[in-house]
């Protein structure tokens, strides 16, 4: 009993913790002008197909983490295996505002040749929150 009091917990705890880090993150893109947020949205950015100008190469989110954000996904360049992105599945994300503008620097650059704009990564967040259920 007390091994499944401890879990739940820990499971609220971790749930709460992505809810504070990306409601911080939310705020701070709609301090600057982004919102209302739709996680609609956020799936077309998640699943559109953006050409790299310098070689022509089609890319998309899905390349590397997939149509269901619940499995692993693997890196199209480094073959490095990526946890599920789904906060209910891989617990930590979401969890941590410094990385989730890290990767969002990173990624948008990566994918669609140029930094995310607050309204598209707020879209993001939400529809990636939504594979929780």
């Amino acid at each position: 009993m007390k091994v499944i009091l401890f879990t739940f917990l820990l499971l609220l705890s971790v749930t709460a913790l992505a809810e504070t880090a990306s409601e911080q993150s939310l705020a701070d893109y709609r301090s600057v002008g982004a919102g209302p947020f739709n996680a609609e949205t956020g799936k077309q950015l998640w699943l559109s197909v953006t050409k790299e100008t310098e070689r022509g190469i089609e890319r998309s989110c899905t390349d590397c983490h997939g149509n269901n954000l619940n499995l692993s996904g693997k890196h199209l360049r480094t073959g490095k295996p990526i946890e599920p992105m789904a906060p209910v599945v891989t617990s930590h994300r979401l969890t941590d505002k410094s990385k989730i503008e890290k990767w969002f620097k990173r990624n948008c650059k990566w994918t669609f040749g140029r930094e995310c704009t607050p309204q598209e990564k707020g879209d993001l967040i939400l529809f990636i929150q939504q594979q929780n259920k």
